[in-house]
């Protein structure tokens, strides 16, 4: 129940009509007789006709009704009429009409819309238990639990027991119920647009909070289950109360171009209509007119409009094969904007929407943007999840088994029902869901293993990782975007392929940094949830990242000699006195620039002082000093066990990254000469670490400890640089 009056905000809609204002001269499919919804509040008033008719009052309802389900059972709707009617008797809106009229506008949209029987059945019944003595019991001994469970869905919860979260707890509960059942959320859209219609004797202060609701929630939600012709019709009611001076304007736009003599949409369609008939393609071709946001957008878009910006062909086939045959013709026959060009028929949208988008310019630079789809894909694209009927029948050839399996649950809702039960208070909730349905694009990535996740748009690594994960997305330590190493910073596309990277400690800690990075509620309330559970570890994990970012040196060079100090040092110092050179009495030194160790091959410069120093023959200085005429000095590894190396290992921050690496090395007998870390950028760091080993056979264990250290993704020996010995 809610807004109680008739006077529309806007003169464009009849009462039973499902589709937004169009322009007067838009072509219309053939209307049933207009239905005065007094007459209808007149007729209940007489009460119910003689058990076994259908009340005069819902004989638009079952027309409607039986152009979609010419089979349907009318037995039900007919006696939900009857405890409905007589339930709402004496209850009048607020303009003065029966109650009863508003459950019979509200069935109506969703005949119009191809609802099956028992979502019709729980429309008409969709206020009793809320407004009436009905309780859900009666609903249930009398019309199943199915019809019970929808009429719960909708059903408000009382302001007495909830105070101000009424609202948002109600909001809740109705998403628990469509996470079940999505017929839930069919009914109370079409319970907001008949309010929405009927919403001109509020007061205006009403009337702008209830749009802000339908707006910021209900428009989302009629958007993401593909009913098109719910959500464009609240769309422009919206409009029209909150921005009535555009809205006056667009429908001046609008009324201006109806006047015109000519009609580029008109030409452009008739054009289309020779093109196919010469093809010997059957099809449809009919002009769509923008609903009046639409058109608003355009506006603002490209300024002033043209003739064929006001609409769209649409092009409607009876085979998917048909719609590429239409678009192979028009693109050969006609200039088509190959950059207009989406096939979402390949790759539907994820609220069910298939179609294909082209554009073809005419001579005088006008561009028409032509939809190209199948009659089924057309009823989908216009009633969404409602087209699809009952999602819990069995298909005739597929037995039902008990289990309730709904297909057309989408991903989206699976991830708003796992993180509202995480949301800790109501406003948390609410504010929550505004932000998480005002993310209004979804994109598909896919798993190594060939699944998908469905993520909003903007989606980062972090979101892929609690969206597949849940919390254990906590050891998450890195990521593989289409095969290489991204950070978990990294903003996904549509169609990437996304390898998680995951830790084996069970006590792996969430970066406090990752909230910056966290796109979903989901990641963001888990991640929250975690910091808070566990303010301690969260706070020395701020303390660690904060010191590692201001200082490059995080871990100092130990007291020990310096790899190139003076060339007078003695040749037997360890890590180089292994090395013999062919120049006797010289002192031996091994380049920093590239760390030599046993085997790599190596070769020798001659420098002041009378040393020596040694570089991989693959180190840039070589050529370098190859090219200034310098002389090479024969070296060769000798018998001596101790070398000295520089390793650079890379990985993502996590706490505790810095002693488990040393531990690591450590542990095979690696002494640390020097180390830094450079400060951390998108959640990566880089450690260079000079070390002493015993063997210089201990360096490929080495590494591979140092790679097994959880965050660690690469570890190599520093790169030759060029800068000479």
């Amino acid at each position: 129940m809610s807004a109680e009056a008739t006077n529309s905000v806007t003169p464009g809609p009849m009462p039973g009509a499902v589709s937004g204002p169009v322009t007067p001269t838009a072509p219309r499919r053939k209307a049933r007789p207009r239905i005065d919804l007094r007459r209808l509040g007149r007729a209940a008033l007489l009460g119910p006709a003689a058990r076994g008719r259908l009340p005069d009052a819902i004989s638009h309802v079952v027309e409607a009704h039986r152009a979609h389900h010419p089979d349907a059972d009318l037995e039900p709707l007919r006696h939900a009429y009857v405890l409905a009617e007589s339930s709402h008797r004496g209850q009048m809106r607020k303009s003065g009409e029966p109650y009863i009229t508003h459950p019979l506008a509200v069935t109506l949209i969703l005949a119009e819309l191809g609802a099956e029987t028992t979502t019709l059945t729980a429309s008409l019944l969709h206020d009793t238990v809320e407004d009436t003595d009905v309780t859900l019991d009666q609903v249930r001994d009398q019309f199943g639990e199915e019809v019970r469970y929808l009429v719960d869905g909708v059903t408000k919860l009382e302001k007495v027991d909830y105070g101000a979260a009424a609202e948002s707890e109600t909001f809740r509960k109705m998403l628990v119920a469509t996470g079940n059942d999505v017929r839930v959320m069919s009914i109370k859209l079409a319970d907001r647009l008949h309010n929405m219609r009927t919403l001109g004797v509020m007061r205006p202060e009403k009337q702008e909070r209830i749009a802000k609701v339908t707006r910021d929630v209900l428009i989302p939600l009629a958007e993401r289950l593909g009913v098109q012709a719910l959500k464009t019709e609240l769309e422009d009611l919206v409009f029209a109360i909150l921005h009535p001076e555009e809205y006056a304007h667009t429908r001046e736009l609008i009324v201006r171009n109806a006047a015109r003599a000519d009609d580029p949409l008109a030409e452009v369609a008739d054009e289309v209509r020779g093109v196919l008939r010469e093809a010997d393609i059957t099809a449809e071709v009919l002009i769509r007119p923008r609903h009046f946001v639409s058109v608003h957008r355009v506006s603002r878009k490209r300024g002033r409009l043209r003739g064929s910006d006001f609409g769209r062909v649409l092009v409607l086939v009876h085979e998917d094969a048909d719609c590429y045959g239409v678009l192979g013709e028009l693109h050969t026959c006609m200039k088509p904007v190959v950059s207009e060009f989406k096939d979402f028929i390949a790759v539907p949208k994820f609220n069910l929407y298939q179609s294909l988008h082209t554009a073809v310019a005419r001579e005088d630079g006008q561009v028409v943007e032509v939809l190209i789809r199948t009659h089924q894909m057309h009823k989908v694209a216009e009633a969404g999840v409602v087209a699809l009927g009952n999602p819990y029948a069995p298909a005739p050839e597929d037995p039902a088994d008990g289990e309730r399996v709904d297909p057309t649950r989408p991903g989206w809702l699976s991830r708003l029902l796992d993180w509202q039960e995480a949301a800790p208070d109501p406003d948390h909730f609410w504010s929550t869901l505004r932000e998480d349905l005002a993310q209004d694009r979804e994109i598909t990535v896919f798993r190594p293993d060939g699944g998908t996740l469905g993520l909003p748009e903007g989606a980062t690594c972090v979101d892929a990782a609690y969206a597949q994960y849940g919390e254990d997305a906590h050891a998450c330590i890195g990521a593989r975007v289409n095969g290489r190493l991204a950070t978990l910073s990294t903003v996904l596309r549509d169609g990437d392929t996304v390898q998680l990277l995951m830790g084996q400690d069970p006590a792996s800690e969430p970066s406090r940094e990752w909230l910056e990075h966290a796109h979903t509620p989901a990641a963001r309330i888990a991640i929250q949830r975690w910091l808070t559970a566990h303010p301690a570890q969260a706070e020395s994990q701020q303390q660690s990242e904060a010191r590692i970012a201001s200082d490059r040196s995080a871990l100092r060079p130990v007291d020990v000699p310096d790899p190139d100090a003076a060339p007078d040092q003695p040749a037997d110092r360890p890590g180089t006195g292994h090395v013999l050179a062919d120049l006797p009495g010289a002192t031996v030194r091994l380049a920093r620039c590239c760390t030599p160790v046993p085997p790599d091959e190596i070769t020798g410069f001659a420098v002041r002082g009378g040393a020596v120093t040694v570089h991989r023959v693959e180190c840039a200085a070589v050529a370098r000093m190859k090219s200034g005429g310098r002389a090479e000095v024969g070296v060769l590894w000798g018998e001596a066990a101790e070398c000295r190396v520089t390793l650079v290992a890379e990985s993502f921050v996590r706490p505790h990254l810095l002693a488990d690496l040393t531990e690591a090395m450590a542990s095979e007998g690696a002494e640390i000469v020097s180390a830094t870390v450079e400060p951390p950028t998108q959640q990566q760091v880089r450690h260079t670490y000079t070390v002493q080993l015993p063997d210089a056979g201990h360096l490929p264990a080495l590494m591979r400890a140092m790679r097994n250290v959880a965050g660690v993704y690469d570890v190599s020996r520093a790169q030759p640089q060029p800068q000479g010995g």
